[in-house]
């Protein structure tokens, strides 16, 4: 069976919030911002939600796969920033994209949201249950920063990428040797620092408990502890992908990464001893976005030509959780 890629789409809100939009927030300046983090400037709802975003990418993706809505089996919404708790996301995507026969579900892995998304799609298609899926990852970050706590409120964005993957029983062998499809897969989880990274719910306020509601409900982040984890965590995952792949570093055309901070993905390629020029980024214009940032890194790279059918990417990323993972593919 392989399973391949078949189309990608993303949305972005209209609205551009720069460095210079935010030092009249913050103590803060776009000297400071670009030096530790990478970030310009980032894209931030007025209005657009999450389900909205979401679905555009969808349509976009549907079109470049030239799908059409009624033929999609399954849709997986990745996202931490949902605008209600019910119907869930996907269930609101279904709606409006006019995707009457799929099945909808949400998954929440933080940024690592797409790759969870993308592993699941993968194992409901080997096993011939469904054959295809639209995969998204979608945020609406900006509603759970603190705009006022420079700490984190530099770094989130808002947006939404979404990939079109197909089931097929005919294998594609490119003329350098590779055969198109996913090669391999590989997630983890560590609860026990989860806490590094948060952000709380509504309180428990019953008729028979309340909790304390003076919690904080916008993100917490301790950067340092999240930077030394992904740091570690993320070469390792992506080394443990390609062993199980038996594929090398340089076996790689692209490394397409969590767009967290330009620091991170440096100290990735350096660990790896890979090629800086084989890690595409945008984070300088779009941010933090989350699930949204490996499905929308993925849809530009593949909208500007520059990847190729025949390529063979890894994608990586991690998250609140703490979750991680990696997929190698051939396009």
């Amino acid at each position: 069976m392989t399973i391949r890629i078949t189309g990608t789409g993303s949305a972005l809100p209209e609205k551009i919030v720069t460095n210079f939009d935010l030092q009249e927030l913050v103590e803060t300046s776009d000297e400071w911002i670009q030096k530790r983090t990478g970030i310009a400037q980032r894209r931030v709802s007025t209005g657009e939600t999450v389900s909205a975003l979401a679905a555009e990418a969808c349509k976009r993706a549907l079109e470049m796969a030239g799908k059409t809505a009624a033929e999609v089996d399954l849709i997986l919404v990745a996202t931490c920033s949902p605008e209600l708790l019910l119907p869930c996301c996907a269930c609101q995507v279904q709606d409006l994209i006019g995707a009457a026969d799929a099945v909808a579900f949400d998954l929440n892995a933080a940024c690592s949201g797409f790759l969870f998304a993308l592993n699941t799609a993968n194992a409901y298609l080997q096993t011939g249950i469904y054959k295809n899926a639209l995969i998204v990852g979608s945020e609406v970050l900006s509603k759970l920063v603190d705009w006022k706590d420079r700490g984190t409120c530099i770094l989130f964005g808002d947006g939404a990428g979404a990939a079109f993957v197909e089931a097929s029983e005919e294998t594609c062998t490119y003329e350098n040797g590779r055969r198109a499809g996913m090669e391999c897969m590989v997630q983890g989880s560590d609860g026990a620092k989860g806490r590094v990274l948060s952000c709380a719910e509504r309180a428990l306020n019953s008729a028979f408990y309340a909790e304390d509601e003076t919690i904080s409900p916008y993100i917490q982040m301790d950067g340092q502890a999240v930077y030394k984890f992904a740091t570690k965590q993320v070469p390792a995952c992506i080394q443990q992908a390609l062993d199980k792949a038996e594929r090398t570093v340089e076996d790689v055309d692209w490394f397409i990464l969590h767009q967290a901070n330009v620091r991170i993905i440096e100290s990735v390629a350096k660990h790896l001893k890979a090629e800086m020029a084989k890690f595409p980024m945008n984070i300088h214009k779009i941010g933090n976005m989350s699930s949204a940032t490996i499905p929308v890194l993925l849809d530009e790279c593949n909208r500007n030509g520059m990847i190729k059918r025949g390529d063979r990417i890894v994608l990586s990323g991690f998250g609140a959780g703490l979750t991680y993972g990696a997929s190698v593919l051939v396009w």
